[in-house]
């Protein structure tokens, strides 16, 4: 039964082929996909070897600063965490001077499956970005991405 209340399906249309939401979403969950696939033989899920990604610096980070580069809550952050901590990957703890702050920790373990996932990344990104290389410089991709976040 047609919803006369509904704008017109030319409009449905429209939005279909233009918009940049849709179409950026769809690039991402069909590249998150690819990398889950990727990443099965070492247990991780894409935004798990990102999140793990993201801690592997000198210094501990404050979830704050993790939540930012990732574009997460603080809420869905924590919730990522959970898995990752109870598998001994990273460790949460209290900021030394405000304990207000956490500060998340990579674990040894949590290196050691870096390592292992890296070269994996590594390969299917390369297979990626030659894929999209003939239609658009993966570069210039990047940095109109970050532009828009």
């Amino acid at each position: 039964m047609k919803n006369d209340k509904a704008p017109p399906f030319e409009i449905t249309l429209k939005v279909r082929d233009s918009c940049l939401c849709l179409h950026i979403q769809r690039a991402a969950r069909a590249i998150a996909r690819h990398f889950d696939e990727v990443l099965r033989p070492v247990n991780l899920t894409n935004g798990q070897f990102s999140l793990l990604m993201s801690l592997n610096r000198p210094a501990p980070p404050r979830l704050g600063e993790i939540a930012e580069l990732l574009a997460m809550d603080r809420t869905t952050l924590t919730a990522a965490l959970k898995p990752l901590e109870r598998r001994g990957l990273v460790r949460v703890r209290a900021d030394g001077t405000d304990k207000r702050q956490r500060r998340l920790e990579l674990t040894p373990e949590g290196g050691e499956l870096l390592s292992a996932a890296y070269p994996i990344w590594e390969a299917s990104h390369a297979e990626i970005e030659r894929r999209i290389g003939g239609i658009i410089d993966p570069d210039q991709l990047r940095t109109t991405l970050r532009a828009l976040s």
